[in-house]
């Protein structure tokens, strides 16, 4: 138990960071090319912009899902995970059918402004989103397996709830519950509601 509570910090770090990698890579260009031109077209009149947009926004469910797991305790934090592990999955699968895919749209795309013969390769932020969403993938189904064991908030960040507590008259408390009670947003010399 004690091993699995030293790896909350690095766990949850690792997975913020390489979920944050994975949108941010998923926005760039994953990839480029170039070749001759059969006409007069121009690469100006080019809409492609090559990114990945699905990875995207399922790196930034991951990231959402962090936030989550680090203030939920018990079954909500380990459902959570699961969902983490869902959308880190679904980015990596999103990612490696887009290996094809993206390389054919933009080479129609070039087509239709006149460049055959184009050489398209992979840039390095497509492989950055691969090896992020494959790291993100791991650290949630981490957080997935080890979560029971992670520290958790404490109740007392929970929404007050149960039953009121008891007035007992200013005059019969003692500096410290006056301050307490202010600290709260109670007023103690306010009388109390019939």
């Amino acid at each position: 138990m004690p091993d699995r509570r030293r790896t909350f910090g690095p766990v949850v770090l690792v997975g913020l960071a390489s979920a944050a990698l994975t949108a941010v890579a998923a926005e760039k260009p994953a990839v480029d090319g170039g070749g001759s031109s059969a006409g007069a077209g121009s690469v100006l009149s080019l809409s492609f912009d090559g990114n990945m947009p699905l990875v995207t926004a399922l790196a930034l469910v991951v990231l959402a899902c962090w936030g989550v797991v680090l203030v939920t305790r018990g079954r909500v934090r380990r459902t959570v995970a699961l969902l983490g592990v869902v959308a880190a999955a679904g980015a990596v699968v999103a990612t490696v059918v887009a290996y094809s895919q993206i390389a054919a749209d933009l080479r129609d795309e070039l087509e239709q402004v006149g460049i055959t013969g184009a050489d398209i390769g992979h840039t390095a932020w497509y492989w950055t989103a691969l090896a992020a969403g494959a790291v993100s993938l791991a650290c949630c189904a981490l957080a997935l397996a080890w979560a029971p064991a992670w520290p958790e908030m404490g109740r007392r960040y929970d929404a007050p709830g149960g039953a009121p507590v008891p007035a007992v008259p200013p005059e019969d408390q003692s500096s410290l519950d006056l301050w307490k009670a202010i600290d709260e947003g109670h007023d103690p010399t306010a009388p109390e509601p019939e």
